[in-house]
């Protein structure tokens, strides 16, 4: 309501005159105003016209509960300051306002050696080499940075999976990041702004999640974008499978489905999809290392 109220008392203090059309206001907006009249009187609604305005009856009493609920007013505060901080002096509150960070931070380790980054401005990250330092790398990426690799980028859902790598085909290379869950809007936007890698090689768990993320990098990858499949995954859904996690996440089977039709999914999707909805069965990706085709 806050965030509604300053806003609205933002609109009432900028216009030149005393009444103030209804018009102006969004609903959330009127709402705020209008439970300020009930409890303060600094303003009040009156019909004009074919309409209704709002007039301010103390327009001291306005100023001070928009300092109060405001601080500061956007052109107090330096450009330079950080978003958040900018938006507790603004609204009290660090995410009254947009809030999302500049960079995101991609978690990174290399997939056997020579695994090399490239910036078109002349920087190299060999990945390999800070990775037997530190255990794993950064990018901190923007959409317009140029940082791309010539080797697959490996995507996968949970930290287990990027902490232990012996479940990797014996001829997988490049480089492993995981997401946890959701697919941060930042990382997709970078993922779309340019060719990043050779090619993505998602693994998910085989979910709604899973497949909701899948499409969204089909819709917005600008490099092929490859759902991985364990060999046996029949086997594992039928034996390891999951009615409850298949339940948590059918509404998001159900929004991916017709995106993955529009952006033509492969029929080995299509087939995993047909399987998890006829079985009502949802696999964590952790379960390959209970197939016996990998060793543990």
């Amino acid at each position: 309501m806050s965030r509604a109220l300053i806003a609205a008392l933002e609109k009432l203090v900028s216009h030149a005159s005393d009444d103030v059309p209804a018009s102006l206001f969004t609903s959330s907006q009127r709402d705020a105003l209008n439970e300020l009249a009930r409890k303060t009187g600094a303003v009040r609604t009156k019909p004009q016209g074919k309409g209704v305005v709002y007039q301010v009856i103390n327009a001291q009493l306005i100023q001070e509960h928009l300092k109060t609920l405001r601080p500061h007013g956007a052109d107090e505060l330096q450009h330079s300051l950080p978003k958040r901080a900018a938006n507790i002096a603004q609204t009290r509150n660090s995410k009254g306002k947009e809030h999302g960070h500049n960079y995101y931070y991609l978690l990174i380790k290399p997939i056997g050696p020579n695994v090399i980054w490239l910036h078109e401005d002349g920087r190299i990250l060999d990945l390999s080499l800070y990775s037997s330092i530190s255990g794993a790398g950064v990018l901190a990426i923007q959409p317009d940075d140029y940082w791309y690799t010539e080797q697959s980028l490996w995507m996968v859902e949970n930290q287990a999976l990027f902490d232990r790598l012996d479940w990797l085909p014996h001829d997988a290379n490049g480089t492993i990041t995981y997401y946890g869950g959701q697919i941060h809007g930042q990382l997709l936007n970078w993922l779309a702004a340019r060719r990043r890698a050779s090619q993505i090689i998602f693994f998910p768990d085989y979910d709604g999640v899973g497949l909701l993320n899948y499409a969204k990098l089909l819709e917005t990858s600008c490099c092929p974008c490859i759902f991985w499949l364990i060999p046996v995954w029949k086997t594992l859904l039928q034996k390891y499978g999951s009615n409850s996690v298949w339940k948590n996440t059918i509404g998001d089977f159900q929004a991916a489905l017709p995106r993955l039709i529009a952006a033509k999914m492969p029929d080995e999707v299509r087939e995993l999809c047909i399987s998890l909805s006829a079985s009502g069965l949802a696999l964590e990706h952790e379960a390959i290392w209970l197939s016996e085709n990998i060793k543990i």
